[in-house]
């Protein structure tokens, strides 16, 4: 948390401490009934979602051994790691003595695209700007070279996506059938050294540069559908959206450690109150966030992307955007890392559940999206789908 952000949680304890612990009672959406699947030989491209991946377990972690078996059933399979890619701080120098364990959660991921030969990006979240901190634009780029030093075999590819710690947009046509559109949206949310302004060499230079790239991006898919893909989400019925159930308002300790559950009634109201009134640039009621919304918002305006696909909340849903037609939320991919969901008015499906998405491209243009949930052997059960309009 940034010295600002300590500041604001200064004047907020007072107005707070006698509050009695709140939160959302709304549960998560039931699943639909069953979706036919897709007919196998009409598949261009199979766009995998998996967001927040970036943990302690290594490959043998229950969502990856789904996911690598789902990987090879897949028809024309393409992996979108939704940032978060190394807990807590990304990749640290070479002479740190975290380093070799942050090696071993990318490979982890990246073994997925060996094993396959599917295609992926990379998305930068957060925690891989060096959570944050003051090394992030170093820390982002130490893994965009790792990545691509790595490589994957089998006739697959890697990349981390935008490059150089750019906002974006990085554009890559999968099929004939899908644009790609990535962004580096922690970029907005940054404050420390990263690359804007007159000095950049990055293509969009301001925020504005961005929005006009984006429109461009989309103004001239060429009958493609758009798939945007970052890290932060549009909208979100998790933590970062604003929602939070009643164990972070009794057990605030677990948001700093998994096994801390000590009570702390009353005080543990503090932090999500606060965290509701924009103290964290992380979350969608702040005003950093709220203005990179603003600029998506007129980004998306002249032409609709048909997804938005992001991670940063650690649960599943499916939400009818506006700024985008369907904006996902997938940031299960450690199995058990999971946070507080509500269902949002606009909500058709939400699960704080460990899994990931795919979409299927028809070569008619038709896409057919499934939510997996996995279980913590390794199953895999579609627990909703959906024929995107």
């Amino acid at each position: 948390m940034t010295a600002q952000a300590w500041q604001r949680l200064g004047i907020l304890i007072p107005l707070w401490i006698g509050l009695p612990a709140c939160g959302s009672s709304r549960g998560a959406s039931a699943a639909a009934a069953p979706v036919p699947p897709a007919p196998r030989a009409e598949i261009e491209a199979t766009l995998f979602f998996i967001g927040d991946a970036g943990g302690p377990v290594g490959d043998s972690d229950p969502v990856l051994v789904a996911l690598r078996a789902a990987l090879a059933r897949a028809s024309h399979p393409f992996v979108v790691f939704l940032g978060d890619n190394v807990y807590p701080r990304g990749l640290p120098d070479s002479s740190s003595p975290e380093r070799l364990d942050a090696e071993r959660r990318l490979r982890a991921q990246l073994q997925l695209l060996r094993a396959s030969s599917a295609r992926g990006v990379f998305v930068p979240g957060n925690h891989d700007w060096a959570g944050m901190g003051p090394d992030g634009w170093d820390a982002i780029r130490r893994q965009e070279r790792f990545i691509a030093a790595e490589g994957v075999g089998g006739g697959g590819g890697a990349a981390l996506l935008p490059s150089g710690g750019c906002p974006g947009p990085a554009l890559v046509d999968v099929g004939s059938v899908v644009r790609l559109v990535a962004l580096d949206t922690q970029w907005w949310l940054q404050d420390g050294p990263k690359p804007a302004g007159p000095s950049s060499t990055c293509a969009a230079r301001s925020e504005a540069a961005v929005v006009d790239s984006l429109r461009s991006a989309l103004a001239t898919a060429d009958g493609r559908a758009v798939v945007v893909v970052a890290h932060h989400p549009l909208a979100s019925g998790g933590p970062h959206g604003g929602h939070f159930g009643w164990k972070d308002h009794i057990f605030p300790l677990r948001n700093l450690e998994s096994w801390l559950w000590i009570p702390l009634p009353v005080i543990g109201s503090v932090y999500p109150i606060a965290r509701e009134s924009g103290i964290s640039s992380q979350d969608v009621s702040s005003a950093e966030y709220g203005r990179m919304l603003v600029a998506f918002d007129s980004a998306f305006s002249g032409s609709r992307p048909l997804i938005y696909a992001a991670g940063h909340d650690h649960a599943q849903q499916v939400i009818r955007g506006t700024s985008a037609r369907y904006e996902l939320v997938s940031g299960g991919g450690i199995f058990g890392h999971l946070g507080h969901v509500a269902t949002l008015d606009s909500t058709r499906f939400a699960r704080s559940a460990s899994g990931f998405m795919q979409v299927e491209f028809l070569r008619d243009r038709r896409a057919r999206l499934a939510v997996t949930i996995v279980d913590r052997s390794g199953g895999a059960a579609e627990a909703y789908a959906l024929w995107l309009e």
